[in-house]
């Protein structure tokens, strides 16, 4: 098979492991078999971290047989901290849905990523429309960037900073990020998705003038839909979670999804429910809300 930007679809999704739980409803709500949640700004607190009542949300969910799933901007290498609340199945979907990783293996299993030759393309042609931008690629091998490139986290050691991204593209690139020192950010991201048309797409993650590209029809949404399939589930048994612009097409494919208080604008008006922020712990009570609706309903659950 082959991904949409030519670069090969490589590994596969992890299989059920003989966990189910029996679709129930409880009242209006459908108590899901799936979670899916967004990180930064959705399940993790402000200063990253997982707090005591999400980890025992989570970790009773594992137990009763509710999959929760990571799906996240962040690339592979920013997961690994969270192995601790990562779920039996060790799943964290990445990069926006470039890539699907096994925090537990530490391997990806699968990714969607471009081909040099079309982030050659798009570089080149920003490059003639936008003066200034500066790129990085975020890569399984990690990130490369270009001298002029300034992100809002620090490279990790080693990390090889070139004068143009070109030169750094070994493997399928899982992001193409771009940022316009002065430009205006959200008049730079309009730009950027005029210029790369249908070549590819743009992903708002909410950092303020970040452009993060993927290739074409790589969302969090496809990706989700594909390993849930993999496991038995469809959209109907799914509850979604996010607070930026990349988690909407992800909220609108899951039967449920919700918002978080502190949410942007787009994301509360697109969500079918709101929960609490991320600093009071939203995703973390909804869950628990769904496993007091499977006790009530007297909900099957095997491993």
């Amino acid at each position: 098979m082959t991904a949409d930007s030519g670069t090969p679809v490589t590994g596969g999704v992890s299989q059920p492991r003989g966990r189910h739980v029996a679709a129930h409803v409880a009242g209006d709500v459908r108590v899901p078999r799936l979670v899916a949640t967004d990180l930064d700004g959705t399940l993790l607190r402000s200063d990253g971290t997982v707090s005591a009542r999400t980890r025992a949300a989570l970790a009773a969910a594992d137990e009763a047989g509710i999959d929760v799933v990571f799906v996240t901007a962040r690339p592979p290498r920013w997961v690994d901290s969270l192995i601790g609340a990562v779920g039996t199945h060790g799943i964290v979907i990445c990069a926006n849905g470039a890539a699907v990783y096994d925090v537990h293996a530490r391997e990806v299993l699968a990714e969607r990523g471009m081909s040099a030759e079309l982030v050659t393309r798009l570089a080149r042609e920003l490059r003639a429309e936008l003066p200034g931008i500066a790129f990085a690629v975020e890569r399984q091998a990690g990130i490369g960037t270009e001298s002029g490139f300034s992100g809002p986290h620090p490279l990790p050691p080693g990390s090889p900073v070139v004068t143009m991204v070109e030169e750094t593209l070994t493997g399928a690139t899982y992001k193409l990020l771009a940022l316009r020192p002065g430009a205006e950010p959200d008049g730079f991201l309009r730009a950027v998705t005029r210029l790369i048309g249908d070549l590819a797409v743009l992903a708002d993650s909410g950092a303020s003038g970040l452009a993060e590209i993927s290739g074409p029809g790589v969302t969090k949404a496809a990706t989700l839909a594909r390993w849930a399939a993999s496991r038995g589930i469809g959209p109907h048994d799914v509850w979604a979670f996010g607070d930026a612009p990349n988690d909407l097409d992800m909220l609108a494919w899951a039967g449920t999804s919700f918002a978080v208080a502190n949410a942007q604008p787009p994301v509360r008006a697109a969500a079918t429910r709101a929960c609490g922020a991320n600093d009071d712990d939203g995703v973390a009570i909804e869950i628990e809300r769904a496993l007091d609706q499977l006790r009530a309903c007297g909900g099957v659950r095997s491993r």
